[in-house]
């Protein structure tokens, strides 16, 4: 059998140091008195509207993301190493988009295959020769960390074009703070909530030259029947900036306007929740209401800021995923701080023949997938799953890539029969402006609820943690 790492507990059964009062917590409520709390929880969120849509759900329910109650720790040294990492790999992920669509010296010096960038599905031609505002491609990022022993993180994957969650890392403090205020001040938390704040500053930080001293951000949504809109909301009312959708902005002279009530208001940054694809019908698809006409010609004129900027999801492909620690000393001259996952690239023969021959042991994704679709976890799946992942393998390597199945840390859960250990990961947060880079003490835990499931995708019956960062 596996052994997992136990973030609370020792091999020996000892309580480690920093979850030690939230032990003796547990310990003083019954399991009564905790799905009492569960529940209260449920109604906040209800109240208040935290939902999501699963795409292909034919029910069109609105989901409320299971909240369990018990905190993840974190210690502010185990955070420390956490924030290097991530912030080295943010900035060579820019560093290598800056690159990509200019002089492409990382490809001329053979460091990554051309075909692998040019031939990407998220790489966009229409980025080559772009001044991006401030040279900074990923001013928001997610990036997904696993953890499978005392000190050992592995980055999973990296998420640039649109990454979310934000709103739950915020909205499950508030609850945590509402339902549990001795045990969250009996603990020295590092603060979340300066996260709206931040984002702005960063927003505003990468404003054209020509934008005023205070510039006009907006946050550009799909509309209300996105997955993500209760996210979209939430994040415009904090930031408290105009939430838009494309037929609210129009260009004109290359400038982009928003439409009020005052007459047009030109829009310096567009904090965009909306894919690439559907961003302006004249440059990418002919057919899209969502987006705004003519936003790219503004964009390359200099006269807005898109965050993420176009093209940035060339980065976070799974492919491409595999070359980071090659990028990270090409730019930096350093070695990752943070680990990848150990992976096989299907395109490889070699590579190909071991992941064909070892298919019941391993996870394989598709390197643009995400949500935890199009991915096969070999060890939980049928004879028939596998026999269709090797069809599709042979069909089209290059579209896949394959990992061992990790070993993911558990940390306490309650389920319902008390109190158990489920598999996490990590979504940090991190900001990244004209001042610099800056990562949020926390991030959204996901925790996969179902007992012995590795999968913690809220649209695969995942559920969310509050995240603490504890000072040093």
């Amino acid at each position: 059998m596996t052994a997992f790492f136990d973030e609370m507990r020792a091999p020996d059964g000892v309580t480690r140091p920093a979850y030690e009062k939230v032990d003796a917590w547990l310990a003083q409520n019954s399991a009564e008195q905790l799905k009492s709390r569960a529940d209260e929880a449920e109604a906040f969120f209800r109240r208040i509207g935290i939902t999501f849509a699963v795409y292909g759900d034919n029910s069109a329910e609105e989901r409320i993301i299971p909240f369990d109650l018990v905190p993840r720790v974190i210690t502010g040294a185990e955070w420390s190493i956490l924030t290097r990492g991530l912030e080295q790999r943010v900035r060579a992920l820019n560093m290598f988009l800056c690159d990509i669509y200019g002089p492409g010296e990382i490809i001329r010096a053979g460091r990554i295959p051309a075909d692998l960038v040019y031939r990407n599905v998220y790489f966009r031609p229409e980025m080559m020769g772009i001044q991006v505002p401030h040279g900074i491609y990923t001013p928001v990022c997610g990036i997904d960390i696993v953890r499978v022993g005392e000190s050992e993180f592995y980055v999973l994957e990296d998420n640039l074009r649109t990454p979310s969650g934000v709103s739950y890392m915020l909205e499950n403090r508030e609850v945590t703070m509402r339902l549990f205020p001795d045990l969250f001040a009996n603990h020295s938390v590092q603060p979340v909530e300066q996260y709206p704040n931040d984002l702005l500053a960063t927003l505003r930080s990468i404003a054209p030259a020509s934008a005023p001293r205070q510039p006009t951000v907006v946050l550009l949504t799909p509309g209300a029947f996105n997955s993500a809109y209760y996210e979209h909301s939430f994040l415009a009312d904090r930031l408290g900036v105009e939430l838009v959708e494309g037929r609210d902005l129009f260009v004109r002279d290359n400038r982009v306007f928003m439409r009020t009530t005052q007459g047009p208001q030109q829009v310096d940054v567009i904090y965009r929740r909306l894919d690439d694809d559907f961003l302006d019908p004249l440059v990418f698809r002919p057919d899209s209401i969502l987006g705004v006409p003519g936003l790219v010609s503004a964009y390359r004129a200099g006269t807005v800021t898109v965050a993420n900027a176009m093209g940035t999801g060339v980065a976070d492909d799974k492919a491409v995923y595999t070359y980071i620690p090659d990028i990270i000393d090409f730019y930096l001259g350093e070695k990752p701080i943070l680990n990848n996952v150990p992976t096989w690239r299907c395109r490889e023969e070699e590579a190909r023949k071991e992941v064909l021959d070892r298919l019941p042991e391993l996870v394989v994704k598709t390197v643009s997938g995400s949500g935890g679709y199009g991915m096969l976890v070999g060890p939980a799946s049928t004879s028939a799953q596998i026999d269709e992942f090797r069809a599709k393998i042979l069909a089209e390597p290059d579209e896949f890539i394959a990992q061992p199945t990790l070993a993911l840390s558990t940390c306490p859960t309650f389920v319902r029969d008390g109190i158990a250990p489920r598999h996490v990961d990590l979504r940090p947060f991190v900001l990244f402006g004209s001042s610099g880079v800056r990562t949020v003490p926390g991030g959204l835990t996901r925790v996969a609820l179902r007992e012995g499931s590795l999968v913690v995708n809220s649209s695969q019956g995942g559920g969310t943690k509050d995240t603490w960062v504890l000072g040093e």
